[in-house]
């Protein structure tokens, strides 16, 4: 639970993790950002939350991004309208002012090529004697990441206990919105987990089945947080020059969805029902429904080109018909 102190805001704030954690809700990152909250208005020596305080507060984060500013003003305005249901008079923050959100950033899509090039430079990484595994340990985020489209915080939180070599099946647990699921991994990305288990599984490493997949430390005891596995994944990006035709440098989850466009793209060229694929493609990923996973298929030249000629097999004899 939060750390809250027997005044009136720490006891509406547990009052209401506990409310929406009933409704099956986990609010982990919520806790988080109303326990820093409440700590920063006992550090003014305030006696509640109000315009002032939560103005103070705001500014204590500028330096972050505008969505990350605007997700916790909105976890905090939640709370504060749960509150006043029996409070009619405690203070509620405007929504009219709080940070606005940036354009959308396009998505830069990785190529096959490209990825090969950050396979390289993660294989000639030297390991230090506290990431003994460094090398491999970076090859196979790549793999994973590219091939399985795995959430960078999914494949930080698998444990030794979530992986099947035999069948090529990993398990993530209770991920986004709570769910787990099943991912098959194709046979190449397969073989690069065979051959990352080789050592993460010899002397001295950590192999209780608890043991995070993906370790540091001289004896792998220690896990990758989803931070720390992307700013190294980041340094890949940077090291193998990985930039699209503007020169734009992709995310880290910019592999997400290089992993679904390449989906579309094979389905295209093997002459398969692209349509009926779909929800397979939303299962794969953890989503809901497809229109989560729309927001992953982006219409690339290449598809384009593959969605023409698929167009032309099927129906160009009508056109030049019609035509004539």
């Amino acid at each position: 639970m939060c750390e809250t102190a027997p005044t009136a805001l720490g006891q509406w704030i547990a009052a209401w993790l506990t409310h929406q954690r009933s409704l099956g809700r986990g609010y982990d990152g919520e806790q988080w950002v109303l326990t820093h909250l409440q700590r920063f208005v006992a550090s003014t020596n305030a006696a509640d939350l109000d315009q002032a305080g939560f103005d103070r507060w705001c500014a204590s984060f500028a330096h972050l991004s505008a969505t990350t500013r605007r997700g916790r003003q909105l976890a905090v305005r939640k709370f504060c309208l749960f509150r006043q249901r029996t409070e009619a008079g405690c203070f509620v923050p405007d929504p009219l002012y709080f940070a606005r959100l940036c354009p959308y950033r396009r998505p830069v899509i990785i190529e096959p090529s490209q990825v090969e090039q950050m396979l390289m430079v993660a294989d000639n990484l030297v390991p230090t004697a506290n990431s003994p595994l460094l090398p491999g340990v970076m090859h196979l985020a790549v793999v994973i990441l590219y091939t399985a489209g795995l959430r960078r915080g999914e494949l930080a939180r698998l444990a030794l206990a979530d992986v099947e070599p035999q069948t090529g099946v990993l398990r993530i647990r209770t991920s986004k919105f709570h769910k787990s699921r099943l991912v098959p991994l194709s046979p190449t990305a397969n073989d690069a987990l065979h051959a990352y288990l080789r050592h993460r599984l010899a002397a001295p490493f950590d192999t209780d089945p608890t043991a995070a997949l993906l370790c540091w430390g001289r004896h792998g005891r220690h896990g990758y947080t989803g931070a720390g596995l992307g700013q190294a994944i980041n340094r890949l990006l940077v090291a193998a020059d990985v930039v699209d035709a503007e020169g734009r440098r992709p995310r880290v989850h910019d592999l997400r969805h290089s992993f679904a466009v390449q989906a579309l793209m094979r389905w295209y060229r093997d002459g398969a029902d692209v349509q009926s694929n779909l929800p397979r493609l939303a299962i794969y990923m953890g989503h809901v429904s497809i229109v989560s996973t729309a927001h992953y298929l982006h219409f690339v030249p290449a598809m384009r080109q593959l969605a023409s000629d698929r167009f032309e097999v099927a129906f160009g004899n009508v056109i030049e018909g019609v035509s004539a």
